[in-house]
């Protein structure tokens, strides 16, 4: 191999000392001398690059020579400077050349482009101008550093703009990139990223190909990746679609955008990678390869009288006859080399033209200045396709290849000068049933109430209106009926009120698909709070002043325990629902908002992820709000709950069955309060079952209290009915009022009795603890007494003996011993004669509150206070 390498070295060697040297200029054609910058010897990656552009070179200096006046005047001299692809001895070798002479205009070449970059900043202090056929970075196209250097083959930018082109043909919003390492591609992929993000593509993972290229792919799979733009060098492809083929990224779900190689074709397997062929060729099917044009299309002869196939036949037979590799960058070397000779005799020619007519003498800064702008001006037809420049860069064609079982198919071309890409769909194969999705396929599906459903609850709503204001009709009509008047019939008024509004609400529920606009559902969203909070509040209240009415009956032995004014707990609880509601209204308005609910599987195609969303009514801090309503009304429910729970366990000798159906009705409103509060907050996510279950347990409430509270009522008013049960019913009302009245005033004033009583017995037990002490101070001087006179008392004879026992009976009758055993006796006998009188009764030694005589109408079954 060194042998073979030292061989190809002395061609190269002697092909440039012909191409510099040449032939000896014909008569009367000006010489043109021009530096050549070139690695002799092998480039940074070990490849001749001399051997491989030299004969297309010397083919354009042969058609040259063959044109005529005035490009057949002139004769390009090219003067070899070797860089080495050493940028420190490059610029040395430069420098030693201007110094040399002869005067040079015009540097041709660069291949290395960290040589390029450093000697094309140099160029406008030296005044020249560098046409190169291989300086494609994307950094070179900065004009302000560059602005004297121009390049025959396309910048990698180009391949760059086609591929976002590309993207947004197939609307692809996410991506991925992986890039190989090296300082080119490097710099490409900065600017690929630049333009992604300019253009709105999204790029979700960007990868380093170093190292483990498998561990590294394995993230765009984990990320769920599935366009992937690959820059890449020809030898990295197949060692990329290897992994790509065991990590299972190909097929109909992905779609691969490979640039940054040569204009070389497909190089499957040229290296080994761990993969058979067939493998290769089923990882790498479907997927599409930006590639700089190599030579036109055109039929027609260009410039040079050579056809683009001519010019590849020639070029090839003169490769054969060296025993040299194909370079990709041999046919822009062609056209560069037509560049150099049109600009240089453009400029000397309008040199010569100004000195001769203008008789005065052009400056070597003249001269730069016309050389440049000759540059720029150039525009013919080559052997790559029309040649000419914008900004520095060449405009051209960027071919879209796309692997087709074993081959590349040209699909499409993007054009760098319009900017517009052109796809030949009847050629373009794709694995799946269409384009590979760049992720998967989000479907909308909008959760509304459907026209039936609502019909069917907004129907029963409908009949529960209907009933209520039947009901209300009739108590308003019967209010003096003993039944009905009894409780108050403000409080079944009331009531019957709040099931009305509660039902109501009903009606403005489900409305999302209404023609209506945001405002008017934002008023709409309004008139469902304030009509079901009031209806609730105002339900709520009448159930619960009649609630504490009954309790204070069962438990008239209690000091406190008269009953709250109806009015004025309906008036506070109003009031406090009004200032909640009023605040929510004016400091947080209800609006209408779409609701996005979690994604969900099709189960029918992976690709696709249902995304449901509804609209409903809401505000900013909703939970907030929530959370106060809900914090003032829990305890209240729950207060009445523990009262109905008294009036259901009380001990009774007969049930009051107006007791246990307002018991009912207070345990029935508090559980379908709590279960449509939890159903509203736990079915949020799906309206319609959402709207269901609320409307029907508002409903199965409202119909509950109707049947169980009303329903009795109305049995017996129509069952007791008559001729005159009005006027009964209102003289039967007036009576019951008037036992109300006096049963109320008795047990005013048997309480008052009783307290005067409790201050007696008081008195009396003080006094009976000063006789307790006085009798014991006597009993203790009687003893003492006792003691002294044992023996006057033992002379004393029979007959006084008796006639003093007969006097201390007598003097003992009202003594403080006998006085203390009388009160002991007296006092609970006086204490449970006047306890019937004041209500309070002893479980073993009354029965008056047992037979309900006081307090229980036997005619009706219904409670007095």
């Amino acid at each position: 191999m060194g042998r073979c390498g030292r061989v190809q070295e002395g061609l190269g060697l002697l092909l440039v000392f012909w191409l510099t040297v040449g032939p000896v200029p014909a008569q009367g054609r000006h010489p043109l001398p021009v530096l050549w910058l070139m690695p002799v010897g092998s480039g940074s990656g070990g490849e001749n690059l001399t051997a491989g552009v030299a004969p297309a070179v010397r083919l354009a200096l042969q058609d040259l020579k063959k044109q005529p006046p005035l490009l057949g005047n002139y004769e390009i001299q090219l003067q070899l400077l070797d860089s080495q692809c050493d940028p420190a001895k490059a610029l040395k070798a430069l420098f030693d050349a201007v110094w040399a002479g002869p005067k040079y205009l015009l540097l041709f070449g660069g291949v290395c482009p960290p040589v390029t970059a450093l000697i094309a900043r140099a160029l406008p202090a030296l005044g020249l101008v560098q046409v190169s056929f291989a300086a494609s970075a994307p950094g070179l196209s900065n004009r302000k550093l560059y602005r004297n250097l121009f390049s025959t083959v396309p910048s990698d930018r180009a391949l760059n703009q086609a591929a976002v082109k590309l993207l947004q043909r197939y609307k692809w919003t996410r991506v991925g990139v992986v890039t190989q390492e090296g300082p080119r591609l490097s710099e490409m992929k900065k600017d690929l990223i630049r333009q992604l993000l300019r253009a709105g593509v999204h790029v979700a993972v960007t990868e380093s190909l170093s190292g483990d290229v498998c561990r590294r792919l394995k993230k765009l799979k984990d990320e769920d990746v599935r366009i992937i733009v690959a820059q890449l060098e020809d030898e990295s492809v197949s060692e990329v679609f290897c992994c790509a083929y065991k990590l299972n990224l190909f097929g109909a779900r992905y779609q691969w955008i490979v640039a940054g190689g040569g204009a070389a074709g497909w190089r499957l397997g040229w290296k080994f990678s761990g993969c058979t062929a067939n493998s290769l060729l089923v990882a790498a099917d479907g997927s599409i390869r930006l590639r700089v044009r190599e030579l036109g299309n055109a039929n027609a002869p260009g410039v040079s009288g050579r056809t683009p196939q001519d010019y590849q036949d020639s070029y090839l037979r003169q490769l054969i006859q060296e025993r040299s590799e194909v370079s990709s960058l041999h046919s822009f070397a062609y056209d560069a080399v037509w560049v150099v000779a049109r600009a240089l005799s453009q400029a000397t020619e309008a040199a010569k033209q100004r000195e001769k007519y203008r008789n005065v003498t052009v400056s070597e800064e003249e001269v730069a200045r016309m050389l440049l702008e000759a540059v720029r001006s150039t525009r013919f037809e080559g052997v790559t396709g029309p040649v000419f420049f914008r900004n520095g860069e060449r405009m051209t064609s960027i071919e879209l290849v796309q692997f087709q079982v074993s081959s590349g198919v040209v699909v499409g071309e993007f054009n760098t000068s319009t900017q517009q890409l052109r796809l030949m769909h009847h050629l373009l194969r794709f694995k799946g049933p269409g384009p590979a999705k760049d992720q998967p396929v989000v479907l909308l599906q909008h959760r509304h109430i459907s026209l039936l459903l609502y019909i069917v609850i907004s129907s029963a709503a409908g009949v529960t209106i209907i009933i209520a204001l039947i009901v209300l009709f009739f108590v308003i009509v019967n209010h003096k009926h003993r039944w009905l008047g009894s409780g108050g019939a403000s409080q079944d008024e009331l009531l019957l009120l709040g099931v009305l509004l509660s039902s109501s609400s009903v009606l403005f529920s489900g409305l999302d698909e209404a023609p209506l606009s945001d405002w008017m559902f934002g008023v709409l969203c309004s008139v469902r709070l304030w009509t079901l909070a009031v209806g609730h509040t105002v339900g709520f209240a009448a159930l619960f002043t009649e609630t504490w009415r009954v309790y204070s009956v069962f438990s008239i032995n209690q000091k406190h325990s008269r009953a709250p004014s109806a009015g004025c707990v309906i008036f506070w609880l109003f009031l406090v629902d009004t200032l909640v509601l009023t605040s929510w209204q004016i400091l947080d308005p209800l609006r209408w908002v779409v609701l996005q609910h979690n994604t969900e599987g099709d189960a029918a195609d992976e690709d696709v992820i249902i995304r449901p969303y509804s609209e409903r009514c809401s505000s900013v801090n909703m939970e907030l709000w929530l959370t106060v309503v809900y914090g003032y009304k829990a305890p209240l429910l729950l207060l009445g709950c523990f009262l109905a729970l008294n009036i259901w366990t009380a001990e009774v000798s007969e049930p009051a069955d107006s007791g246990k159906h307002l018991a009912l009705s207070t345990f029935a409103l508090t559980a379908f309060s709590v279960s449509g509060v939890s159903g509203s907050l736990l079915m949020s996510h799906d309206p319609p079952v959402q709207f269901c279950v609320s409307s029907i347990l508002i409903l199965c409430c409202n119909v509950f209290i109707l049947s169980g509270w009303f329903g009795p009522k109305i049995v017996f008013v129509c069952w007791s009915g008559g001729g005159g049960l009005q006027q009964a019913s209102g003289l039967q009302g007036d009576a019951a009022q008037e036992d109300e009245d006096q049963l109320s005033r008795l047990n005013q004033q048997l309480r008052s009795e009783s307290a005067q009583l409790d201050v007696e017995i008081e008195i009396i037990r003080m006094e009976l603890s000063e006789t307790s002490g006085m009798f014991q101070h006597l009993m203790r001087d009687k003893h003492a007494a006792e003691i002294g006179s044992v023996t006057h008392e033992a002379q004393i004879c029979a007959e006084n003996r008796n006639g003093e026992s007969e006097a201390s009976t007598l003097k003992d009758i009202n003594s403080p011993e006998h006085m203390r055993r009388r009160l002991s006796v007296q006092l609970p006998i006086l204490h449970h004669s006047y306890l019937p009188m004041v209500g309070g009764v002893s479980s073993s030694s009354s029965s008056l509150f047992g037979s309900q005589e006081v307090f229980v109408d036997q005619h009706n079954n219904f409670l007095y206070t």
